[in-house]
């Protein structure tokens, strides 16, 4: 259940090469091996637990949720430190480009930097098989009506995608501005992609993602030719936010400014294997 929007508590699918596990919304999980039938299939056990107002049932559900997601998300923090994966959380509105930004990263460092991927998406696996094409490893979880990847999913993921020790874990989440800016999974890193078509004042109407973010990627720059923004006063905008970011202009369709964003990964990959 979501704590911003009020959207069902309806259950996730979680698929890989070698099956997927499939968790229902009152707990219960249950397996199945890919045979001929890759269907996912997803089950409406919806419980509508938005309450009008802010009252004290709704602040009490909230710290709940909250509270329940952010033991796990710890779990899964020291899961994946233990192994010395560097896992990333990345965000965005849907259609900024994160799909194809991870394929061209997967393109470029794939042979000498062990990628792995979980894809979150409320439905259809596409995503997932347009980075398995791109040469990485990846599961598909599907949230069904949720907006948002939450720890108990990314657990999940885990055990299926088994990402080697010392690897660069991608987790793209759902496409969404505002909810997933308050579940963590347990990365060491969230980074919102923010496209160069999407306005100037993007940071400022969402201001909780992007104060939430260690890492901006203005994607899209290509376009910038062919539009009449400011690329200057959106990463000024950003800043007013938050101050801290670390802001990479790129594109993913001419390479520009990828250099300086793999540096990062590499650095920051560097740190998780020597802790």
């Amino acid at each position: 259940m979501c704590v911003t929007c009020g959207c069902g508590e309806g259950a996730a699918t979680v698929s890989g090469e070698a099956g997927h596990v499939h968790t229902h919304a009152d707990g219960t999980t249950h397996s199945h091996d890919h045979g001929a039938d890759h269907h996912h299939h997803h089950h409406a056990h919806e419980h509508d637990l938005s309450v009008p107002g802010r009252d004290a049932q709704t602040i009490a559900l909230e710290a709940a949720v909250l509270g329940k997601n952010q033991a796990l998300a710890e779990r899964n923090r020291g899961w994946l430190a233990g192994r010395g994966v560097l896992a990333l959380n990345l965000m965005s509105s849907p259609g900024a480009g994160k799909t194809t930004l991870l394929e061209r990263c997967i393109r470029d460092l794939g042979a000498t930097l062990p990628i792995a991927v979980v894809e979150g998406d409320q439905a259809t696996s596409n995503d997932a098989e347009r980075i398995r094409a791109a040469g990485a490893k990846a599961v598909q979880v599907n949230t069904g009506t949720g907006c948002h990847l939450e720890a108990e999913m990314l657990e999940r993921a885990l055990k299926v995608l088994k990402p080697a020790p010392g690897s660069l874990l991608m987790i793209e989440n759902v496409g969404n501005l505002v909810c997933p800016a308050l579940f963590d999974l347990g990365e060491a890193a969230k980074v919102v992609i923010f496209s160069v078509t999407e306005g100037e004042d993007k940071p400022l109407k969402y201001p909780h993602m992007f104060r939430a973010a260690d890492v901006l990627l203005l994607s899209k720059t290509d376009l910038l030719p062919h539009l009449r923004v400011d690329l200057q006063r959106m990463i000024d905008h950003a800043l007013m936010v938050n101050p801290g970011l670390r802001i990479f202009p790129v594109s993913a369709y001419s390479g520009d400014g990828l250099d300086a964003w793999y540096g990062w990964l590499r650095d920051e990959l560097a740190r998780a294997a020597a802790a």
